[in-house]
């Protein structure tokens, strides 16, 4: 049998909610059918199969919450198994004491088997009837270890001769599934994974913080409504703690005259009108952030601990509030795409979050973050850093300010941007060289196409 794992769809993940099954007991699974949607912390995504068998046993009811990644959700039963939901664990009788207590362990350590229903036990020292056929024996690696490969994978090695001690698999916890087979026939085959410790590791944790409850701190009991953490919450609170507590950052914030800016939309929208596109500030302000991005790349950087990482392009992430918390879709290069196209995608992106239907690869991997506040009237705002990205824009709103030109006292529109920096990578110098090169794309819009 194999175990499906509830995967790990996201670097933040630690547990989602299995939404809907698209397989029932019995049913056949090929290696990349879709199985299951997954709710994580950020999306709603589908799990493909990593290997094929029959449906044997469904662990994880669909609508279930809070499933922590790694636990068994379903079992595959492989060529020559039997589909049948098989009892908890009942393995073939040892054939040793090492056996035994292996055995032992696996049934103790499982955390999808099913207690028991105090089966009648084999009196001491029985052994399992003659008649029955001795299963086929493991494979084994150099010392002794057993390979943990399906069936598949097990009977076409043994057809192409090829060994399997010598793969390394990319299924669950190692194992080894069809396509390690197939790349070690095309002469990929890769170095045998290290074997998993025994036991893993006992150190204890860090103790966590701790907190006061309310009714501690003076507020009565029933005076409130308790709304639990969704995981999104529960990853927005972990990261921006970690971030705001390990990340020496500093802000920066500088007014933009904006008229031009708004006057070069106008003309802009009537163009892609008949093309059903709308431009908006924010499309304006990645644009002219990613363009700046380009001509002061120090600001496009990412602190390591072996060194700054220097990005080729800059890829922008736009927070996106959402039911629960916030997302960063990205616009990938938006150095190089015009603004019809970063107004689609921008549009697109924010819909799909708002959904909860992003890719995990549409929101991670950044190199800048927007985020805008100004349609709902906020002034100035410091943001928060997103790791492991080197800086953060904050965009308020747009308003009728008094300036002064010269000696003579004026109206303009002013809009107030704070850039908040990661000080390992970008200093202040850096940050205000990238604040003058946005201001002046953004106050002279044909700047950023020329």
């Amino acid at each position: 049998m194999t175990d499906i794992l509830m995967p790990a769809l996201s670097p933040t993940m630690e547990e989602g909610t299995l939404a809907k099954w698209h397989v029932k007991q019995g049913d056949q699974v090929r290696s990349g059918d879709v199985i299951a949607e997954i709710e994580t912390d950020k999306a709603t995504m589908e799990v493909e199969a990593v290997d094929e068998g029959v449906v044997a046993e469904i662990l994880v009811p669909e609508g279930s919450e809070g499933v922590k990644v790694n636990t068994p959700i379903a079992r595959l039963a492989g060529e020559g198994e039997s589909a049948a939901a098989p009892a908890p664990k009942a393995a073939p009788a040892p054939t040793s004491q090492t056996d035994s207590a292996r055995a032992s362990r696996e049934q103790a350590t499982d955390p999808a088997a099913k207690p028991a229903p105090a089966p009648a036990a084999a009196p001491a020292g029985a052994t399992a009837p003659a008649a029955a056929q001795p299963a086929a024996a493991p494979a084994k690696t150099a010392d002794g270890g057993r390979i943990f490969a399906s069936p598949l994978a097990r009977r076409l090695a043994e057809q192409k001769g090829i060994d399997l001690s010598a793969l390394k698999g990319s299924g669950p916890h190692g194992r080894i599934i069809k396509a390690d087979i197939d790349a070690a026939q095309a002469g990929q085959a890769r170095a045998p994974a290290a074997r998993p410790s025994a036991a893993p590791s006992t150190a204890p944790a860090a103790a966590p913080r701790q907190v006061q409850s309310l009714e501690q701190q003076g507020i009565a009991p029933g005076s409130y409504d308790l709304v639990p953490l969704d995981g999104m919450r529960k990853t927005v609170a972990r990261r921006m703690t970690d971030s705001f507590r390990d990340v020496p950052h500093f802000p920066l914030t500088i007014d933009l005259e904006i008229d031009g800016l708004l006057a070069a939309r106008t003309k802009i929208n009537a163009i892609l009108e008949k093309e059903g596109v709308k431009v908006s500030v924010n499309d304006m302000v990645m644009k002219a952030a990613a363009v700046a991005l380009k001509r002061v790349p120090e600001a496009n950087a990412s602190y390591t601990p072996e060194g700054i990482a220097m990005h080729h392009h800059a890829d922008i992430a736009m927070a996106v509030a959402v039911p629960g918390g916030l997302i960063t879709p990205i616009i990938r290069q938006a150095e190089l795409k015009g603004l019809a196209q970063i107004a689609t995608e921008a549009k697109d992106l924010a819909e799909r979050a708002r959904n909860r239907k992003l890719k995990p690869e549409e929101y991670q991997g950044g190199t800048f973050s927007v985020s805008n506040l100004g349609m709902f009237g906020i002034k100035s705002f410091a943001s928060i850093i997103n790791e492991p990205q080197g800086c953060i824009m904050s965009v308020g709103a747009g308003e009728k300010r008094p300036v002064v030109r010269g000696d003579q006292l004026a109206i303009a529109t002013v809009m107030s941007v704070t850039l908040t920096c990661d000080h390992r990578v970008v200093d202040g110098a850096t940050g205000a060289k990238f604040l003058a090169v946005f201001k002046g794309l953004l106050e002279e819009p044909l700047t950023m196409i020329v």
